[in-house]
């Protein structure tokens, strides 16, 4: 199983960040949480690493569903979508969003299948939106 789903851009970091927002607003999801990896691991660690930031997407009608199947799919959620530099290729962001057949695998009660195809959909046509 593919663990998410990925687009690079060629832009500046804060314009992926925000066309990333843009997309996933689109599809109905907004950003409950950033947690602004390269920041916190400085201020914790002094460690040094690429601009790596996660958004926290969350599409409300689509994780009600999924908490009507199984209260505990809240440990899975929000979606994960990460916003980083490619240390590869400069002058490029890899933009990478959480596959919810993941929830499938990890519980496989009824009626999750469905939502988290749903989901999937949904963050397949962000990704792909940032690269149109």
């Amino acid at each position: 199983m593919q663990l998410g789903y990925s687009t690079t851009l060629t832009t500046t970091f804060d314009d992926a960040v925000s066309r990333t927002r843009d997309a996933l607003g689109n599809q109905g999801f907004g950003v409950l949480t950033e947690i602004d990896v390269t920041a916190t691991l400085k201020q914790k660690l002094d460690a040094d690493m690429e601009r790596y930031l996660i958004l926290g997407a969350c599409n409300p009608s689509l994780a009600h569903g999924a908490l009507a199947v199984d209260r505990q799919i809240g440990l899975l959620l929000p979606c994960n979508v990460v916003v980083r530099d490619d240390t590869d290729n400069a002058g490029t962001v890899i933009v990478e969003a959480m596959n919810p057949d993941i929830m499938v695998e990890v519980t496989d009660a009824p009626g999750l299948r469905d939502v988290a195809a749903a989901a999937s959909e949904k963050l397949q046509a962000a990704i792909a939106a940032l690269t149109d």
